[in-house]
């Protein structure tokens, strides 16, 4: 099969008939740049292509003033659901051909007649803490502010620092940049790296070990919390290409341009999520390294009615992502 995908994928490139592509994606500010890093992979390796972008508004995006869960309950879906059910509808409707998502946006199990079919390379995976003063975790006074939309990183913020105060926070990046910088709500607010070097709010590598000016928004600082410590989301730093399951031709579009070793891991990571039967509101991280043939897979998992977490760690072949998942499940303790 792995053979077949990769002739029909040559002979899609070879192809002198121009072919229609449709990305459907968000109108955020970070989802048009996930947009166009795909739609740039998808011409540079199929120039015959007509690529065209349908911005999408999604429930998500419509109702910033509650809390997601509140969106979740209040519109009748379920909580990942949020960010993607428009943009499916689109898929299902044929108005799109590849939908891109945030991949920590989608849920687990995809409702029928949808299939991920690729992954992009991973952009940096671990957490950022946001403050108006360097030092990072430690220079937060007793009682500090802390905002947040993330149910995994509220409980692991309180898990480090039980005396810190965990307050809802919405918007987008620069939206929750800006709140920081400009009110007084917030002493410190928690964002994903992958974002804020996509947004170029941070350079690709740190500039120094310990708290960097966050660029553009003069006055922030900003530490990346080590994901050995601070676990991430499944998922995290990854851009999903969702298609039709029955559309092979996208399916192949979006195989050509994916991310073999981020495709494992991901794999390793959501069918952890799967096992777990856990959702945008259980707080669960995910950790996960590759060192040539073997990945090591580590996992935190937070009782939702509180208390110390389960965790686990086991190390195996990354050739086979869901044997691993089930190994770290049954090793959770």
């Amino acid at each position: 099969m792995e053979k077949l995908h990769s002739n029909v994928s040559r002979n899609l490139r070879m192809s002198d008939s121009p072919e229609n592509i449709i990305v459907g994606t968000r109108g955020s500010e970070l989802a048009l740049v996930q947009a166009t890093t795909t739609e740039g992979l998808l011409a540079a390796t199929f120039p015959q292509a007509a690529i065209r972008r349908q911005v999408i508004t999604t429930t998500g995006d419509r109702r910033t003033d509650v809390s997601l869960s509140e969106v979740a309950k209040s519109e009748g879906t379920f909580d990942k659901g949020v960010f993607i059910k428009e943009i499916e509808e689109a898929l299902a409707a044929s108005e799109i051909d590849i939908a891109v998502h945030s991949l920590k946006d989608m849920p687990t199990v995809l409702e029928k007649g949808f299939a991920l079919a690729a992954v992009l390379e991973r952009a940096p995976v671990r957490d950022a803490l946001i403050m108006r003063e360097s030092g990072g975790l430690s220079a937060l006074k007793p009682g500090a502010k802390v905002g947040t939309s993330s149910v995994r990183r509220a409980k692991q913020i309180q898990w480090l620092r039980p005396d810190l105060q965990v307050i809802d926070l919405r918007g987008n990046v620069p939206t929750r940049l800006r709140k920081l910088a400009e009110q007084d709500d917030y002493d410190a607010i928690l964002l994903a790296e992958a974002g804020l070097v996509r947004l170029d709010y941070l350079p690709a590598t740190a500039a120094q070990e310990d708290s960097e000016p966050v660029l553009k928004m003069e006055g922030l600082y900003a530490t990346r919390l080590p994901e050995s410590e601070f676990f991430p989301a499944a998922g995290q730093g990854a851009i999903g290409l969702e298609v039709r399951a029955d559309d092979t031709t996208s399916r192949l579009y979006c195989e050509a341009i994916g991310h073999a070793e981020t495709w494992l891991r991901v794999t390793a990571e959501r069918e952890f999520l799967r096992l777990l039967d856990a959702g945008c509101h259980t707080p669960v991280g995910v950790y996960s390294f590759v060192d040539g043939s073997e990945m090591l897979l580590k996992a935190r998992v937070f009782p939702e009615a509180g208390g110390t977490p389960q965790t686990g760690e086991v190390t195996g072949p990354s050739a086979d992502p869901i044997s691993l998942a089930h190994q770290l499940f049954t090793s959770l303790s």
